[in-house]
Order: C-alpha cells, then sequence, then structure tokens
C-alpha cells in the first residue's frame, strides 16, 4: 500500500477570509491555531486541513503526504526530476514537514510519520 495523504491546505493574501469562506460553503468549522491559520477537523470519511494566510502573498492549494524518512523522500523526489521547496522542518510540538515540486511544479507537502 502507498503513503497516505494525510493533510490538505488552502492559503492565500486573507487567511480570515477564506477560513470565512470555506466555513460558509461547506459547513466546516475551523479551529484557530497560531500564525492565522484555521484547523478543520477530519470529517467521517475524509481527512483533516488548514486554511490560512501566506506570508509572501502568493497562496497556494496542496496536500501532504505521510513518509517516514523526509530527507530520503526529498533526495527520491529529486532523483525522479522533482525539487525541494523546503527542507524538512519542525513546528515544536506539533509536526515535522518539507515542501516539493513536482516535474511540472506542482507544490506538495511531506509530513513525517509519527511512529518510528
Amino acid at each position: 500500500m502507498g503513503k497516505p495523504v494525510v493533510h490538505w491546505e488552502v492559503t492565500g493574501k486573507d487567511g480570515k477570509k477564506l477560513q470565512k469562506f470555506y466555513a460558509g460553503v461547506f459547513g466546516w468549522t475551523i479551529h484557530d491555531a497560531p500564525m492565522d491559520y484555521g484547523l478543520v477537523h477530519a470529517e467521517k470519511g475524509g481527512i483533516g486541513g488548514g486554511i490560512g494566510a501566506d506570508p509572501e502573498g502568493s497562496g497556494h492549494v496542496t496536500f501532504y503526504v505521510e513518509v517516514d524518512d523526509l530527507a530520503a523522500t526529498l533526495k527520491a523526489i529529486e532523483s525522479l526530476g522533482g525539487k525541494t521547496l523546503m527542507p524538512p522542518t519542525e513546528v515544536p510540538g506539533q509536526v515535522t514537514f518539507a515542501l516539493f515540486a513536482d516535474p511540472e511544479g506542482h507544490m506538495v507537502g511531506l509530513v513525517k510519520s509519527e511512529q518510528q
């Protein structure tokens, strides 16, 4: 079995406005988190995600795949034509993640598995 998609996110210039939009459209309850970010808890049959501001203002929509070894996965990505956008980065007490671009430039996230 392949690696699971475990998180998604939508960011843009106005995180609060985006949160209000998606809550209104889909009926999601959005919980406050640090840095103008809101968490959407998983619903039955779905996965949780986040909506917030992009510090650079460009915004993106992406998904995150859980892997055991971020560095090894990024190395494999680069060997297959992808590019590391953000090396492994820890948000203390929350998550360790990285970002890459696929060969066509689509940004995708990686999340380190909590099981070691």
